[in-house]
């Protein structure tokens, strides 16, 4: 960073608690208003402050030095009252945290410095114990980061593998796709993953976490095929688009490694897996093997969805649907939507409990012609026999009610009666054509009459292959009509050109009734983005109806995050019943079968799969491309009188992932488990592609499922909520986020960290939105965090832990806080073991903002900087201070490691065995169950609200000017105890609690209101008649009553707040008005000071 760029950096940072400071600077110098402005802002948000002067100071006169700026060219060009002031640089990073000297002063001579100098407060300085630590306020994560990520990843990965005592813990890794770089869905997966492997590191777990690495597939061959450069890509061999594709591949992983460690993500990075590796591809061929030999691998020449595009069959797992396609359908008696399977039309169904009518209309051009329709259809048979009318502006409406449509009903008959019976193909002339019953027939649309092409519909196949019927499809794999469509048709594509002469031929066949365009849903390549087909071809299957039921009962044992994602899965899971697992690519697994030459009969035997594994095993899959048929056919077929050919498929790549679990099985079996891997973690895209195939694939072979829990995650929104896109240009790349954009002063460097903490900050179980705003709030929690620890690390100076008071000895206030450090580290624990992180981050925000800052912090800082180094009341702060930040540095480590590691550093000689990182500490078990003080809490409430009151009662003074800060006031608590003639009346346990805590606190809240005195004083309630009676001038009143359960209780004690100025002279070390003569110590600050000088 340059000087000017930190330079207006500590602009930005301290101009909110300028404006505070700077209100009168004619009046008072800043030296003398720093616990004035420590109370408005409190006292983290004070070193913030003061670190930004120092920051702005040293940062400015650099860079005069740059520019050959004196201090006589200053005085000369800057005339006026101030043009002589003079500053001594100070080092940014100072190390003094919160110090009343050390705020730069401004001055118009040097006698008056010299008079500041020995001014008493400015002489007593040095006595006090301001905080002192080198831990920077700003994280420079840019930089500094760095220093810490190879111990909290690679090296801290390798110790819990060999010296954590635990059980194993195996988060198993989805692969991401090897092609291109990293996305903003990608850090956030992979950062869920690490919140939950370092919880459990510190909990002593021995974690295993390898990345994996999808590498097979039709986006890694496209890309290769473009990078190969070549026009004519049919004469390239499946040898050479492998070896291209398995390099692109390999790039990918190379350049994601690199960015996923960016992320500080632990794991074994050197033995991650990749799906084309030959270990993974024998794996997954024994995967083949074993569920072939349970009978559910088989081949059928069915219908599939298949992507002209891509040239390749897809599974279910492969498409998404598109809400708003626009089809041209057609109505010739039957309605489709897809003219262009007419010419494949094999029968027709109807339903055979269903009355239909044979009918001709006054329109049609062949006055003979005989229709059938369902009787329930009869009036949208008008309807679309109707004229659509002429076209006005832009608008077609669907028909011409001017022309009128007469049917003349020739009689009626069952849907039953119509099964077996015959009718002509309105565009080949058939007359064999059969109608069929099916059950699926309806009367809620079309004419209920319903085209049945078993070539190109499931529903259609399933209804025709029990009768015989073939599944009949001239359709290539390029989407083209063949010639068994006809002379016509043949050449054309079928959902462009097709359609338009399908559709040309029905008009010219006098047989089209009605065309309309229909917006519909429809099935797309999610690749390629463009429309797929169904198609009838021969293809490999895996039979996952036979396993469906084993399967839901799987899921039934496993833990799902969040809950109602269990039903998305098994809804996906019964909505199968089949799996077609075989593509027609060159980059992937081979699906080791042989064809008969003659007969085309599959060779697939225990056999014959045997040795291509055996040959992958040693080779790896290029073997299946790179050997003859003859070396791939195992001894005892290569002559037994058949010619065979090896095939062409490749396995579904969720296939190939979905066997990724083989690994944990093979490596670090735990057959004692209902699961194979302990988490399993995704988007919620994976239920039904990689939670379903592993699921699948695990329940065939090993009957359980193979993850014990199973998270799921959201998508990225942007700012306002839209779906980000590469289009739309509203994404956010995870690296600008931590190393900065080219603006850096729009896009900033915010580190590894603060990408982490919007990660942990996010509902991540729906979907989280991003952006500039939300980062930079997510850094200002960050900032207040480094604060909150400077803080605590700054007192902590010359601490150790072997000199920690003990519990009992401890003050009330003391043992409160560490009541809220147990409360704490309740919720903390609970956020982790629920996998809820951003309610740990909320809990690590309310501790540090509220807990901390807002009250503790604010307390203690009189008796931290003023009482002896060695003072009982000052070692026991000392002590919690300790526990404080313990449990609050472990419980941010999973989520903001670096930062963690920093603040070890910087305290780990307080402790009495020091560890190398503050991950080989343990986790927050150490917090033990005496700090569950629900009595000291319960009196704490009261104390709150008694704060409360005061603070109310202190503003009032300060704003009429009887008070400055706090400390210049006066309190008085008068405890009113019932008139004589209320004396029978029974007090309730909560107003008694109140009075205990009155009375037992009595000596305590002059530090807990920040006060110089606070007096307890008993009266009867008729001695006042109203509370003004006992008000005078610069005295400020309130009357309140005790509260049970937030409500005031009418039969407890009355109490009167007083607030008016103290009465004592100020110490001129510590600032209570407690000293009893003017510009003398007080009774504490005197024996500390005669201490120090002896």
């Amino acid at each position: 960073m340059s000087k000017m760029q930190s330079h207006q950096a500590g602009i930005e940072l301290t101009v909110k608690s300028m404006v505070l400071f700077f209100w009168k600077p004619y009046l008072t110098p800043l030296t003398e208003n720093w616990r004035i402005v420590m109370r408005l802002i409190g006292p983290t948000e004070y070193g913030d402050m003061r670190a930004g002067f120092r920051e702005i100071r040293s940062a400015t006169i650099a860079w005069e030095q740059t520019q050959g700026i004196s201090a006589k060219d200053k005085a000369s060009k800057y005339a006026g009252p101030r043009a002589a002031a003079t500053t001594t640089p100070q080092a940014t990073n100072t190390t003094t945290a919160t110090a009343p000297a050390a705020i730069p002063m401004m001055t118009t001579t040097s006698n008056k410095r010299d008079q500041k100098k020995n001014k008493p407060d400015q002489k007593y300085a040095p006595t006090l114990l301001l905080p002192k630590t080198d831990f920077p306020l700003r994280a420079d994560a840019a930089v500094r980061e760095h220093q810490f990520r190879q111990r909290c990843t690679t090296d801290l990965y390798a110790w819990q593998r060999e010296n954590n005592g635990g059980e194993l813990f195996v988060l198993h890794d989805g692969p991401p796709y090897a092609n291109g770089h990293l996305h903003l869905g990608h850090a956030l997966n992979k950062l869920i993953k690490d919140f939950v492997n370092r919880h459990k590191v510190m909990q002593g777990f021995q974690v295993d976490y390898r990345p994996g690495w999808d590498c097979h597939g039709l986006p890694i061959e496209l890309k290769a095929l473009a990078e190969l450069k070549v026009t004519d890509r049919s004469n390239l061999s499946p040898t050479q688009v492998r070896a291209v594709a398995q390099a692109t591949a390999q790039s990918a992983v190379d350049s994601q490694r690199q960015e996923f460690s960016s992320y500080a993500v632990m794991g074994d990075w050197a033995n991650g897996y990749k799906t084309m590796d030959k270990d993974f591809e024998t794996r997954q061929l024994r995967v083949f093997y074993e569920m072939m030999n349970k009978g559910l691998i088989y081949r059928a020449n069915k219908p599939v969805y298949w992507s002209p595009s891509s040239k390749t069959a897809l599974a279910e797992s492969e498409l998404e649907y598109k809400d708003d396609h626009r089809s041209r359908s057609a109505w010739a008696v039957v309605w489709t939507t897809t003219p262009w399977t007419l010419p494949a039309n094999r029968c027709v169904a109807v339903h055979p409990k269903m009355n239909y009518t044979l009918f001709k209309s006054s329109i049609a051009t062949d006055p003979n012609t005989v229709y059938l329709a369902a009787t329930d259809r009869m009036d949208e048979m008008k309807v679309r026999f109707t004229p659509p009318k002429p076209k006005t502006g832009t608008t077609t409406t669907t028909g011409d009610a001017a022309v009128k449509v007469v049917f003349e009903t020739l009689g009626q008959l069952s849907g039953q009666d119509l099964v077996g019976s015959r009718y002509q193909h309105p565009l080949t002339g058939e007359t064999s054509l059969p109608f069929i019953a099916a059950d699926y027939v309806t009367s809620d649309s079309g004419s209920g009459v319903v085209h049945t092409a078993p070539g190109h519909g499931m529903d259609d196949f399933k209804a025709c292959f029990p009768l015989g019927i073939e599944a009949f499809c001239p359709v290539d794999g390029n989407g083209v009509f063949t010639a068994e469509a006809g002379p016509e048709l043949e050449g054309l594509p079928v959902q462009t050109d097709g359609t338009v002469k399908v559709l040309e031929m029905l008009v010219t066949r006098n047989s089209l009734i009605q065309e309309q365009v229909y917006v519909h849903k429809y099935p797309y390549d999610w690749r390629t983005k463009k429309p797929v087909i169904l198609r009838a071809t021969s293809q490999w299957f895996a039979n996952v109806g036979t396993i469906k039921e084993d399967a839901l009962k799987a899921i039934e044992k496993v833990r799902i995050v969040p809950e109602g994602a269990r039903r998305r899965l098994e809804g996906f899971v019964l909505s199968r019943s089949e799996w077609c697992i075989s593509r027609q690519r060159s980059w992937g697994v081979p699906i080791p079968v042989m064809y008969n030459v003659e007969t085309d009969e599959p060779l697939l035997t225990r056999e014959s799969v045997q040795h291509v594994i055996d040959l992958v095993k040693e080779h790896g899959a290029d073997v299946w491309w790179s050997l003859s048929t003859e070396e791939l056919l195992a001894p005892q077929y290569r002559n037994d009188g058949n010619t065979y050919r090896k095939g062409t498929d490749t396995m579904d790549v969720w296939f190939d992932s979905g066997t990724s679990w083989t690994m944990i099985e093979e490596k670090m079996p735990r057959p004692h488990l209902p699961f194979v891997a302990d988490v399993y973690c995704e988007g919620s895209d994976q239920h039904r592609g990689w939670f379903q195939s592993s699921l699948l694939t695990s329940v065939a072979l090993t009957g359980k499922a193979p993850f014990g829990t199973l998270i799921t995650h959201g998508f990225l929104l942007d700012a306002k909520g839209f779906k980000q896109s590469k289009s739309v240009g509203n994404t956010v790349d995870p690296a600008v986020v931590i190393n900065g954009g080219k603006n850096l002063a729009k896009e900033p460097a915010y580190g590894t960290d603060v990408l982490r903490l919007w990660a942990a900050s996010s509902e991540y179980t729906k979907d989280i939105a991003i952006g500039s705003t939300i980062l930079q709030q997510v850094a200002e929690g960050m900032r207040k965090f480094r604060t909150t620890a400077r803080f605590m690390l700054g007192n902590l100076k010359g601490f150790k832990e072997s000199e920690a008071v003990p519990y009992e000895e401890l003050s009330r206030l003391d043992k409160f806080m560490l009541s809220e450090v147990y409360q704490f580290c309740k919720s903390v624990n609970a956020g982790y073991d629920e996998l809820m992180f951003n309610k740990v981050y909320g809990q690590l925000q309310y501790f540090s903002s509220t807990t901390l800052s807002s009250f503790y912090l604010d307390v203690i800082k009189d008796t931290l900087y003023s009482n002896a180094e060695s003072s009982p009341a000052r070692r026991a702060i000392q002590t919690v201070l300790f526990h404080v930040l313990t449990a609050f540095n472990k419980a941010i480590a999973p989520l903001a490691p670096h930062f963690a590691e920093e603040v070890y550093d910087r305290y780990r000689e307080c402790f009495t065995s020091e560890q190398p990182t503050v991950f080989r500490t343990g986790w927050l078990d150490f917090v033990p169950e005496e700090w569950n003080n629900a009595e000291v809490r319960e009196e704490f409430l009261v104390v709150k609200q008694l704060r409360t009151e005061v603070n109310q009662l202190l503003e009032q003074a300060r704003a009429s000017k009887v008070i400055g800060p706090s400390l210049e006031a006066a309190v008085e608590i008068q405890v009113l105890s019932p008139s004589s003639s209320e004396k029978g009346k029974e007090e309730s346990a909560s107003s008694t609690g109140w009075s205990k805590v009155v009375e037992t606190y009595a000596e305590d809240f002059s530090k807990l209101f920040i006060t110089s005195e606070v007096k307890v004083t008993k009266h009867q309630q008729d001695e006042f008649q109203t509370p003004e009676s006992n008000a005078g001038a610069g005295v400020f009143v309130k009357e309140l009553t005790s509260f049970s359960e937030g409500e005031a209780d009418a039969n407890g004690p009355r109490y009167r707040l007083m607030v008016k100025k103290a009465s004592l002279f100020k110490c001129p070390r510590c600032w209570t008005f407690t000293a009893q003569r003017a510009d003398s110590l007080c009774g504490r600050c005197g024996p500390v000071v005669a201490a120090l000088e002896n």
